[in-house]
């Protein structure tokens, strides 16, 4: 009784995280990565069918998107801390909705990387709103809680995604995948339009101060080992969606959906993971079953192999993010969120944009083993990172709940 009596205690002291507006900015986030994940099975077939492109125009196709992302997230990070989370939300669902539809005209690799460069810019300021936003409304020990449901958003919608481009393309053909992801960005900037203003109050009437640091330290370290698990994801997401269909299977939305329910499942059950354990021994977890995942792939070539490196990276992928973003922003003024979630995002897109080139090489020259080799051997890089980095993180205590 004492043991139940202290336990309803401690969660009746714990602040609220979650309330109306989290849940707008998670459903938000689901719609817009409805629409990113609707790409992810069709974009690689489009370019190497309709418009005759080989791995390494997959490769390129794919990183238009993540290059750009990756040179805007730093400033959009400062235009959040300078005049709102919103105005980045809104414009950038919308620009990500423009650009998608123009891939309904799409004759050529070149207007193609355009377009994706496009949608690159417009996913930079959608996501350092969005990731700003919630971190605006979570408490410290709550911090890694709040980014683990925030990110089942993400991953709801990259789940959901894959499989409505699948069948769209499958049954109406390309335009109607391009339509469903068109619509669904479109969708998560109007939900936005009317949210309040989060930031703290010394920081709102400042406007955009000269000097600025526009790459924030903090986010510098964990971004750079993110870096080394987004690498695999970049070669994850772009290349078995071919992989699935040359070892006999039908389609990649099963591998697609099993990796999203593992990840999902992990952050709705295990949400506080990161808050017990630190974000430090989370993210050498995360990057551990990583490698092992990669692995796994690389030498068992069958679709058994496939699904069973997939539950492993999948675990690792679930840990990853809202370990390391914990890390980034433990000891950062609240005024300079937006820049240090800027700054650490930015290593995912680079990550992805070099991940699907570099890999796009591999794969031609190596095959898709090489491609998963490669990927085991960067997040073992970024293991040794992470244990090599000595610097304590300040963090509150929590009890599990």
């Amino acid at each position: 009784m004492d043991q139940r009596r202290r336990r309803r205690m401690t969660q009746r002291e714990r602040p609220q995280l979650v309330g109306p507006l989290f849940m707008l900015i998670m459903l938000a986030t689901f719609a817009y990565f409805v629409s990113v994940g609707a790409l992810q099975p069709t974009l690689p077939r489009f370019i190497e069918g309709p418009l005759g492109g080989d791995d390494v125009a997959v490769g390129v196709g794919i990183a238009g998107f993540s290059l750009s992302a990756v040179l805007m997230r730093p400033f959009v990070g400062r235009i959040s801390d300078a005049y709102g989370r919103r105005i980045l939300i809104v414009s950038g669902g919308l620009l990500v909705g423009v650009s998608t539809l123009g891939l309904v005209w799409a004759s050529s690799l070149p207007w193609l990387i355009f377009l994706r460069f496009m949608s690159g810019v417009g996913e930079a300021a959608f996501y350092v709103g969005a990731a700003t936003i919630i971190n605006d409304l979570a408490p410290d020990e709550r911090r890694g809680e709040a980014l683990s449901y925030f990110s089942l958003a993400l991953f709801g919608g990259l789940a959901a995604g894959p499989i409505f481009g699948e069948l769209m393309l499958e049954r109406f053909g390309y335009d109607a995948a391009w339509h469903i992801a068109t619509w669904t960005a479109v969708f998560a900037a109007l939900l936005a339009v009317r949210l309040p203003d989060t930031r703290p109050e010394a920081v709102r009437s400042k406007g955009l101060q000269k000097g600025g640091r526009i790459v924030h330290p903090a986010g510098v370290l964990p971004g750079s080992v993110l870096a080394s698990a987004i690498l695999g994801l970049a070669g994850f997401s772009t290349f078995i969606p071919l992989y699935a269909l040359e070892i006999g299977l039908d389609g990649s939305r099963l591998v697609f959906g099993f990796f999203s329910a593992i990840v999902l499942g992990i952050r709705l059950f295990g949400a506080r993971i990161p808050d017990i354990l630190g974000a430090r021994k989370a993210g050498r977890i995360a990057l551990v079953t990583n490698t092992a995942g990669f692995l796994v792939m690389a030498m068992w070539a069958e679709p058994v192999g496939l699904f069973v490196g997939t539950a492993l990276f999948s675990v690792g992928q679930s840990l990853v993010f809202p370990a390391l973003m914990s890390l980034a922003l433990a000891n950062a003024p609240a005024a300079e969120r937006g820049a240090v979630v800027g700054t650490f995002t930015a290593f995912f897109d680079l990550a992805f944009g070099i991940g699907a080139i570099s890999l796009g090489w591999v794969a031609s020259q190596f095959g898709y083993s090489g491609v998963f080799f490669g990927a085991a051997l960067a997040a073992a890089l970024g293991l040794g990172a992470l244990q090599m980095a000595t610097r304590p993180v300040v963090r509150p205590s929590v009890e599990p709940a």
